[in-house]
């Protein structure tokens, strides 16, 4: 199977996972992934991009990377990338029990039916800096997508993320709902191992999950101001609690 045929069938398999530029590359290798392939338009140059920014995986993307010539690349990335790099990684399956059960303060971010996949991906970004104990989303997104990689520059594979069918059930985890009425963000106010649940910048969390919650918090905000961007959201919650 030539690269072409080999990279659509690896899109179109819920068992792996695209890799598109160097960084998502690197993460991924830098957290375990097993990376099948990795192909470039440019040895040379990923190899000194690697040795720039990651030079504790330079080994393995160098028996890792395989040249191909501009017309192959042109297939593989006909809308163009950043950087020299697509690879294909196996996904990697997550225990969702096991998350919600780690016995760490750690808390869990739930993302309420997202719909853009790049804010997925900058919520894992975010979740995976600040060691979040995981990122569950509920809906049709798929948070491995393609979308939601790019977006998280492969650090799906630094910190554990997965789709569920509805809010979990966290047992000693509280479920605290982001909710303008809630009260005011502040040290004390998100209780350890919580659930931290977020909905859309435009609808919010839907009256089901807020009534479900066993507390509402709120991000200040200059009055006039309406929302957030998701993943600046996140980061103000997961870095203002602590």
């Amino acid at each position: 199977m030539g690269p072409a045929a080999r990279l659509d069938a690896a899109r179109r398999d819920p068992g792996r996972v695209v890799l598109e530029g160097v960084h998502a590359l690197k993460h991924a290798l830098r957290f375990g992934a097993d990376v099948e392939v990795a192909w470039t338009c440019d040895r040379q140059r990923l190899l000194r991009l690697v040795a720039e920014l990651a030079p504790d995986v330079a080994a393995h993307v160098r028996e890792l990377a395989v040249e191909v010539d501009e017309a192959t690349w042109e297939q593989l990335a006909p809308r163009g990338i950043p950087s020299p790099a697509l690879g294909i990684a196996v996904r990697r399956p997550v225990d969702v029990a096991a998350v919600l059960g780690d016995p760490a303060a750690a808390p869990v971010v739930l993302l309420e039916e997202p719909t853009h996949l790049g804010n997925v991906g900058a919520v894992v970004r975010v979740a995976a800096a600040a060691g979040a104990a995981g990122v569950l989303t509920t809906g049709l997104a798929d948070p491995w997508s393609p979308g939601a990689v790019r977006g998280a520059a492969g650090l799906q594979f630094a910190v554990p993320t997965a789709r569920v069918a509805g809010v979990p059930a966290g047992d000693d985890r509280p479920l605290v709902a982001l909710d303008p009425g809630g009260e005011v963000l502040g040290p004390g106010v998100v209780p350890p191992r919580a659930i931290l649940a977020f909905g859309t910048e435009r609808h919010g969390l839907s009256t089901d999950l807020l009534a479900r919650a066993d507390r509402r918090v709120a991000i200040p905000m200059r009055p006039g101001v309406s929302s957030l961007n998701l993943a600046t959201a996140v980061a103000i919650v997961l870095y203002g609690h602590q």
